[in-house]
């Protein structure tokens, strides 16, 4: 992988941080994040992330380094996307 843009869909008001990078398929365990996060290696909207149970929202862009860019959408985003 690497530097490529994944666009993921939740159906919640929000979704934290070490589940959505779980969900993605980048870590196997939701505790890994908490190394990401601890080297530095995640951004959220280009900041750097200092949270493990960071909530992430639709429209949020979160960047993970040597990884992928994951770009969530709320399940209306989405559906509006397609017309």
């Amino acid at each position: 992988m690497g530097n490529s843009m994944q666009i993921i869909e939740i159906n919640t008001e929000f979704i934290k941080i070490d589940q959505l990078i779980k969900y993605a398929g980048i870590v196997g365990n939701g505790s890994d994040v908490k190394f990401m996060i601890l080297d530095g290696l995640i951004r959220v909207n280009g900041e750097l992330c200092t949270q493990r149970n960071k909530k992430i929202r639709p429209g949020d862009r979160v960047e993970i380094e040597d990884y992928d860019t994951l770009e969530v959408k709320g399940i209306d985003q989405a559906c509006s996307l397609k017309k």
